[in-house]
């Protein structure tokens, strides 16, 4: 094995703590934004349906600015919303690149997402629950957190396996303009460097994460399905 990679991946072992490093900016950029996500997606998937005609707390109005606020959002490329939020990110944390600024961008661009994600699982549940439960005295809030979200729990688990298996190539296409991370290093050191065993390596690790979140997350959603 050290003969084949001193062969043919000779740069991947001059390299390697800048990869090793890569990796873990990867998943740091990808976990943390995920938790941001979620925890704005999760409440606004929760108002759009809740606030939409026939349901909990019909606001029609309110219903469609925040519908076309996450079509905005989710309608712009990410590549292109890095770009707009580059002054953000230097006002808010007074630099535009490397991780902690891509995660803005992550989490802008990914919240609208799961915010649909979670407006189409809870739709999924049934009607009868919900005009049961309201039946027998149960108030709003106690219906959305002990019969909506537990229901639709391992819909938006797999919604949010998909949004991170998304925010892996997100971090990647970041890289290219500063965040750092594997994509970072794929660009730099494989492709402008001339160095096809990084960029072979790198997407390697790629496949890896992916393949490792959505087996995490498909575990973890079969377990939440009582059905």
């Amino acid at each position: 094995m050290s003969v084949f990679i001193a062969t043919y991946l000779p740069n991947v072992v001059k390299f390697w703590d800048i990869i090793e490093k890569a990796i873990y900016e990867t998943i740091y950029m990808v976990g943390v934004s995920l938790f941001f996500s979620s925890l704005i997606g999760i409440p606004l998937g929760v108002l759009l349906v809740i606030t939409s005609r026939n349901h909990l707390l019909p606001l029609p109005a309110v219903n469609q600015l925040l519908g076309l606020v996450v079509n905005i959002f989710r309608s712009i490329p990410y590549i292109v919303l890095v770009i707009l939020l580059i002054p953000f990110a230097r006002a808010l944390i007074g630099t535009s690149i490397g991780p902690e600024a891509a995660i803005i961008s992550l989490v802008v661009g990914s919240a609208p997402f799961i915010a649909r994600l979670v407006e189409t699982a809870i739709r999924e549940v049934n009607r009868g629950v919900i005009e049961a439960a309201q039946s027998m005295g149960a108030t709003n809030w106690q219906i959305i957190r002990k019969i909506l979200i537990p229901e639709a729990m391992p819909a938006i688990v797999s919604g949010i396996t998909v949004t991170a298996v998304g925010l892996i190539g997100y971090s990647a296409m970041a890289g290219v303009v500063g965040a750092g991370g594997l994509g970072a290093v794929a660009f730099n050191y494989g492709f402008n460097g001339f160095k096809p065993d990084i960029m072979f390596v790198t997407t390697v690790f790629m496949i890896i994460l992916v393949q490792g979140v959505q087996m995490i997350g498909d575990a973890i959603a079969r377990k939440m399905d009582h059905r």
